[in-house]
């Protein structure tokens, strides 16, 4: 397929080489700024521009990969003059409705992205939504020339799944730079040593349920280590209102 990529973020630049790698043409990169333009397209080796007018109007399908906060400009900005073309967009948490096209979809890859960390895309879970079947039916097989996993899935039931996503990455990487944190000030340690119990965690996800993996003093119920760490944070009362939250709810829950 012939594609155009409205944006060179994160996500742009992975999907972008993904889907090159499939096989499909990138035929132009529109970005706001020169810099971030003109690096993808080199990568992709292909044009780019930073001017709505100019993003070109013979593809296949205009995939928008920006920031929430500006999809829905920028998508008016490209409207005008572009009857039957297809666009989708890349967000977890907006609608198809955000789209002002007759033909629209989105492409949801869920995953983490940085743009110079290379990313084994057949193993990202990407999950599609289009205005009709015939334009749904070729984002799925769209999709699967670069995921092994694809779904269907309507806008309201993707807002949960990216607030669960949220759960499952940012919050648990938020946890994470705490806890490199914490090492740092104490005993300067490197966050390397968490490393073999971060991937043990993970991994057991892999055979059970996540609330079945669950180990620690909070599913004990251990008052006197829970006591002990919340003295430990009487300095960090932000960490140490998450500490009981989050001890409070696993209790809870175990």
């Amino acid at each position: 397929m012939k594609i155009v990529l409205i944006g060179a973020g994160n996500l742009a630049t992975n999907l972008g080489k993904a889907l090159q790698g499939a096989g499909h043409d990138i035929v132009q990169v529109w970005s706001r700024t020169e810099e971030s333009a003109q690096a993808l397209a080199a990568v992709l080796k292909c044009s780019c521009t930073t001017e709505a007018e100019e993003v070109v109007r013979s593809a296949d399908v205009f995939v928008i990969a920006v920031k929430d906060s500006a999809l829905s400009s920028l998508a008016a900005s490209l409207k005008d003059g572009r009857e039957g073309q297809l666009f989708v967009h890349t967000a977890g948490s907006m609608p198809l409705e955000i789209l002002p096209f007759e033909r629209r979809g989105v492409l949801y890859p869920m995953q983490t992205f940085s743009k110079n960390k290379e990313v084994d895309f057949s193993v990202i879970p990407c999950f599609v939504e289009a205005s009709g079947k015939a334009d749904e039916a070729m984002l799925i097989s769209l999709s699967k020339t670069i995921s092994d996993t694809v779904y269907v899935l309507d806008s309201e039931n993707r807002k949960y799944l990216h607030l669960s996503a949220v759960f499952c990455c940012n919050f648990a990487n938020h946890c994470f730079a705490m806890g490199e944190r914490l090492l740092k000030e104490h005993g300067n340690l490197p966050f390397s040593v968490m490393l073999p119990l971060i991937e043990e965690t993970a991994s057991k996800l892999y055979s059970m349920s996540p609330q079945k993996a669950q180990t620690g003093p909070a599913v004990r119920w251990d008052k006197n280590v829970i006591d002990k760490h919340l003295q430990l944070l009487a300095d960090e009362p932000g960490m140490q209102k998450i500490y009981e939250l989050m001890s409070k709810s696993i209790h809870e829950v175990n």
